[in-house]
Formats: structure tokens, C-alpha cells, sequence
């Protein structure tokens, strides 16, 4: 996962620089997640970016501020979504004395269909 030179919105002591994840794909399988995950805003919704990670202010994608590299193949393109850390960092920023948040790879799990969470 990455910062980016992307700001978030403010909301009072909390702000920060996005952070996204990257997963490398084919350009037209990236076409093709754009257009399936924008009916899920709700949930990580459509990638944030694809292509060029200098545009967003990833300078080394071998070097991820946090977890693993991911190999891109010549013929990838490297997809990013806004990422589930951003708000911690904005935690980090912010010191509140209490707060409890996600494990990565831990994510909140529901009943609720993706056809309750697409929108058409």
C-alpha cells in the first residue's frame, strides 16, 4: 500500500494523504473493474487510478510504505483503490487517546448482498 499526494477531506483533527493498494491487470480487465466496481461506492468502489503511480505521487512501486511489493508483469497496468489504512494514518496524525480500527486483511463482513450495496 501507498500514500499518495491525494488529500483527504478534513473532518476537524483528522486529515491526511490517501492510501491506496495496487493490484497490476490488464488494461482491459482494468476497464472492466472500473466499470463493475462503480456500482459499489458504498464499499471500495471504482480503483482511484490506473497507469502512471507517478501522477499520484508514488515515485517506486517496488517500495510500498506498508505491506509487500507487487510484481507488474510488461503487460500490466497497475490499478489503485483508496485503501482501508488511509484512515489510520489520519489517526496517527490526529493522537486521540482511544481507538479501535481494522487488522488488514481483517475486514468487516456482513449479511448484507451486493445487491442491497450496488447501486444501478
Amino acid at each position: 500500500m501507498y500514500r499518495t499526494n491525494i488529500d483527504c477531506a478534513e473532518a476537524g483533527r483528522f486529515s491526511g494523504k490517501m492510501v491506496v493498494s495496487m493490484r497490476p491487470m490488464l488494461a482491459a480487465d482494468a476497464i472492466r473493474a472500473v466499470q463493475i466496481c462503480t456500482r459499489f461506492p458504498s464499499v471500495h468502489g471504482a480503483p482511484i487510478h490506473f497507469g502512471n503511480p507517478d501522477l499520484i505521487g508514488i515515485a517506486d512501486l517496488s517500495e510500498p510504505e506498508f505491506g509487500d511489493a507487487v510484481t507488474i508483469r510488461d503487460n500490466e497496468v497497475p490499478v489503485f483503490w483508496a485503501c482501508g489504512v488511509t484512515p489510520q494514518v489520519a489517526l496517527e496524525q490526529a493522537k486521540p487517546p482511544f481507538c479501535i480500527t481494522h487488522s488488514p486483511g481483517c475486514m468487516l463482513v456482513t449479511d448484507l448482498p451486493n445487491s442491497h450495496l450496488a447501486v444501478m
